[in-house]
């Protein structure tokens, strides 16, 4: 049977098979991810990008195609995380944008819209390059167009032809790019894409009902509860939003496990197969532990209260200083200094986590010794740094993001797209060409620049120079969680034990390089401290943040021979290591960020 128009019915249903087969294939992609970097996480990213785009799917369908994509779209930025994730977004952005505002589009008009989106999605990356998702795109596109030249018009036909035409581009991936070639595998990005358009084939090309598996398609219940938990009638300092999603929800026994939790206030919603929770309450891991026992936990949200409250108008100040929490900051000094932190994703499991809030250091580093899988990181969406930039300019005059290096992570863009779409005037990302302890000085700097007035321009300009004065650095003495998330090649791992060598990692231009190694197990701490203290200058002025994967005796032992060797230390800060070295450093690891210390002057 021909199909001549695409209505949102049948694009919403389509959409929904091609979901279901990404997310069925996401540890395969995760294997095959070799390319920019071998993180093996493209397939968790991808997934999670498309998971923030059902919130729209499952509402009832909308007056056209264009308004089902561009509510899509804005679910993918909001939602999206790494390279796939963003071109995604930018790729959906663009067809709608092209499409008329009719109820059912043809395959001419798609076809055509398909070409806005194509050249869209090549401006979500600095440097877009050919062998990854944007050149199946182009491949889809081009025999779109190419059977709307022909005079085709049935959608099924030329779907199905287009598609043909990219799997071929799929297959030539694996010869366009040098890693790909030497790994013999395609790009595990470009791979997820024609996988999206394989679930939508078994509808659109061979009209098989693909919805028959998975969370039903059932609007939410109009009826929505509020009721109190067991905390009494004070509010909690964080707002907890998320999703929960099963096969059946027994909405009675959820409420009732709910009132249980310590919060002065509780909101569900939702249907039988899908329920949406708030609630305000201290501790924001409890509501998402207990959610977690009744199906499947997404769109988690926590927000700081604080920063709504009377009370934080004494701390208000023109210059607002937010970082991801791939910073490694001290407590203390983010609630001395009001700092903001949007933090990052972790996939364990198949379970997502918000690190520093669902789960701390410690359970992350236990996570890394007995899990049969290594923990899957991932950078914060554009919609949680946005969530964040909005927030503070209700409050602030500018805000200023301290963001990880862009070249060791996609979190700067994300913050970017954030930024373009929040208030770019207002709002700028700072690359600190830093990450976890060298990130947290840079923060911590900024935070007391804004502290002691400096406004935006100045602060910026300070920044800058700290830069220049800021290193971290990283020994590793188990490089098996390296090679393990395939950062580290294989062939290294029976070296490095033979010899018993720890591996040095230091910072330069924005990566992490090898710069050299120790031998031996015996006081290992001691030997790494005085080994970067001999490249200081007694006469100069030092702050440091020591950093420990779950090893806080050696770091103690660290800030003892950092104090004894540098005679002059204005600050030093012993913190938990996080995920930005942790995930691939692992238990074990330390850490040294030295900052050639100048204060700001107002």
């Amino acid at each position: 049977m021909s199909l001549h128009k695409l209505s949102p019915y049948g694009l919403r249903r389509a959409l929904l098979a091609g979901i279901r087969r990404v997310a069925a294939q996401r540890e395969e992609l995760n294997r095959i991810n070799v390319f920019p970097v071998p993180d093996r996480d493209t397939g968790t990213n991808l997934t999670f990008t498309l998971a923030a785009m059902l919130q729209s799917l499952r509402h009832p369908s909308p007056a056209g195609v264009r308004e089902l994509l561009h509510g899509l779209a804005t679910d993918a930025a909001d939602g999206a995380r790494g390279n796939a994730g963003a071109i995604l977004a930018h790729w959906l952005h663009g067809v709608a944008t092209a499409l008329p505002p009719d109820e059912s589009v043809t395959l001419p008009v798609l076809a055509k819209a398909l070409g806005l989106g194509a050249a869209e999605a090549r401006t979500a990356m600095a440097d877009p390059c050919e062998g990854t998702m944007l050149s199946v795109i182009q491949a889809f596109t081009g025999g779109m167009q190419a059977q709307a030249e022909a005079g085709e018009l049935d959608l099924r036909k030329g779907f199905v032809a287009a598609l043909s035409r990219t799997r071929i581009a799929l297959m030539q991936t694996q010869h366009q790019l040098k890693a790909l070639r030497a790994a013999g595998v395609v790009d595990a990005g470009a791979r997820g894409f024609v996988e999206l358009l394989e679930g939508m084939n078994e509808l659109v090309g061979q009209g098989r009902a693909a919805d028959q598996t998975g969370p039903a398609l059932e609007p939410p219940a109009p009826g929505v509860e509020t009721f109190p938990g067991s905390g009494g009638g004070g509010a909690g300092r964080y707002l907890v939003q998320c999703t929960v999603d099963a096969e059946r929800i027994e909405r009675p026994v959820l409420k009732a496990a709910l009132r249980t939790l310590p919060a002065a206030k509780i909101v569900l919603a939702g249907s039988r197969t899908q329920v949406r929770l708030h609630a305000e309450l201290n501790e924001p891991a409890a509501l998402l532990a207990l959610a977690a026992r009744f199906g499947t936990v997404s769109a988690q949200h926590i927000e700081d209260r604080r920063e709504s409250t009377p009370e934080s108008a004494a701390r208000r100040r023109r210059v607002a200083i937010a970082a991801d929490s791939g910073a490694d900051l001290p407590a203390e000094e983010v609630e001395r200094l009001n700092i903001h932190l949007v933090p990052q994703r972790l996939s364990i499991a198949g379970r997502e986590h918000i690190d520093r809030q669902t789960i701390s250091p410690r359970e992350f580093y236990a996570a890394m010794r007995t899990g049969p899988a290594l923990p899957r990181t991932s950078q914060p969406s554009p919609g949680d740094f946005r969530r964040m930039f909005d927030l503070l300019l209700s409050h602030h005059e500018r805000v200023i993001d301290v963001s990880l290096s862009r070249r060791l992570s996609g979190t700067m863009q994300s913050a970017e797209s954030a930024a373009a779409r929040s208030d770019p005037q207002r709002v700028t990302v700072f690359d600190s060409e830093q990450v976890a302890a060298g990130q947290g000085l840079m923060v911590i700097w900024a935070a007391e620049a804004a502290q002691a007035g400096l406004d935006a321009s100045r602060l910026l300009e300070g920044l800058a120079h700290m830069r220049g004065r800021t290193s971290v650095y990283a020994i590793v003495r188990d490089i098996s969680y390296g090679v393990r998330g395939g950062r580290i090649p294989k062939a290294a791992l029976p070296m490095t034990r033979l010899l018993r060598l720890s591996l040095i990692l230091c910072s330069k231009g924005g990566r992490l390089g090898l710069q050299g190694a120790l031998w031996g197990r015996h006081h290992l701490p001691v030997r790494f401290a005085r080994r970067i203290a001999r490249t200081l200058d007694p006469a100069r002025c030092y702050r440091f943040i020591v950093g420990h994967g779950d090893c806080p005796a050696d770091a103690a032992l660290v800030e003892r021979t950092l104090r004894t060797l540098v005679p002059n230390v204005d600050r030093l800060w012993v913190v938990e290591t996080g995920v930005a070295i942790g995930a691939h450093a692992g238990p074990g690891s330390l850490v040294i960020a030295v900052q050639d210390y100048a204060p700001p002057t107002p």
